[in-house]
C-alpha cells in the first residue's frame, strides 16, 4: 500500500491496538510501503484524528495536577504520558499524508518517528495494566492537535512548532517526571521515560533536521522565522529551565539556545 495513504487510513482510524499496529509496523516494515511524494490526498470527509471514545477531552486546565506519591496519581500521571504517546503517533502521520513533494527521506523519518511513538504508547499502556488500569480511564486535553490544526497548510511552522517547540518541551520536563516516578519507587515507569527521551531526542533532531532544510530551500533565517511563527500562531510561551544538553543532542545550536531562553525571559517579564 501506498505509504502516505496508509498514514491517512491510520490517522483517521479510532481503534486503539489498531492504530498502534498500523503505525508500529509503517516504520519496522516499510518495504512493504510504495511511496507517491505527489500525491494530493483528500481527507475532507473524514474526521481527523480518529479517537477512541475514551479519554474523555477536556479543557487543559480542568486536567487536575498529580503526584506520584499516590496509587491514583501515579496511574493519573501515567495516563498523561500514554495520551501524549498516543497523540505522538497522530502527529507523525498527520506529517505523513499532509505534505506532499518532500524528498522520500522525509516520510521514512516521519514513519520511524510514529512507530517509535507506537512502541512508547505501548509500553506505557503495558505498565499501567500492570498496576490494573487501563488507557481512557483519566480524562485529558488536547493540546497537542490544537498546534496540528494551525499548521495545517505550512509544513515549515509545522516542522517548526510541533516537533521543535511542543515536543522538544517533553526535552525539559521528562527527567524530573522520572525523578518522580524514581522517587515513588515506580522503576519501571522510570525505565519507560528513559527509553522515551532517548527517542524524542532523536524526532527532535528530525524535526530540526526538516525545518532547517525547509528554511534553506527557502531562504529564512531558522532562529527568526521560528520566533516569527510561534508568534503568527499563538504557540504556548516557552518555560526555562531548558534541557541543554538534551536540546544540544537533538539538534539546537547553542546560540538558538541561548535565543530561546532570552526571549522566554521577556515575555515572563510583566508590561509596565
Amino acid at each position: 500500500m501506498e505509504l502516505r495513504h496508509r498514514a491517512l487510513e491510520l490517522l483517521a482510524g479510532a481503534d486503539v491496538a489498531a492504530k498502534v499496529d498500523g503505525a508500529r509496523a509503517l516504520g519496522l516494515k516499510a518495504a512493504d510501503h510504495t511511496l507517491d511524494p505527489d500525491a494530493m490526498l483528500d481527507a475532507a470527509a473524514q474526521a481527523l484524528p480518529g479517537r477512541p471514545v475514551l479519554p474523555r477531552l477536556v479543557e487543559p486546565a480542568r486536567v487536575p495536577q498529580r503526584s506520584a506519591f499516590t496509587p491514583d496519581g501515579r496511574a493519573a500521571l501515567l495516563h498523561a504520558v500514554a495520551h501524549i504517546e498516543f497523540n505522538a503517533i497522530n502527529l507523525a502521520l498527520d506529517a505523513i499524508w499532509r505534505f506532499a513533494g518532500l524528498p522520500p527521506d522525509y516520510y521514512a523519518d516521519w514513519a520511524r518517528v510514529a512507530s517509535e511513538e507506537a512502541l512508547h504508547f505501548s509500553l506505557v499502556q503495558q505498565h499501567l495494566h500492570t498496576i490494573g488500569r487501563h488507557y481512557g480511564e483519566f480524562d485529558a486535553h488536547d493540546g497537542l492537535w490544537t498546534m496540528v490544526e494551525r499548521t495545517r497548510s505550512d509544513v515549515v511552522a509545522r516542522m517548526a512548532l510541533v516537533p521543535r517547540t511542543l515536543e522538544a518541551r517533553g526535552l525539559d520536563v521528562t527527567p524530573a517526571m522520572r525523578s518522580k516516578f524514581a522517587a515513588a519507587g515506580d522503576t519501571r515507569a522510570a525505565e519507560i521515560l528513559d527509553v522515551i527521551l532517548r527517542d524524542e531526542i532523536g524526532h527532535v533532531a528530525i524535526g530540526n533536521r526538516w525545518y532547517r532544510w525547509l528554511c534553506a530551500r527557502d531562504r529564512l533565517d531558522p532562529v527568526a522565522h521560528a520566533l516569527q511563527l510561534a508568534r503568527q500562531h499563538r504557540a504556548p510561551p516557552l518555560r526555562p529551565p531548558f534541557n541543554r544538553s538534551a536540546r544540544l543532542a537533538a539538534g539546537f545550536s547553542a546560540d538558538e539556545i541561548d535565543r530561546l531562553e532570552s526571549a522566554a525571559r521577556a515575555a515572563a517579564v510583566p508590561p509596565r
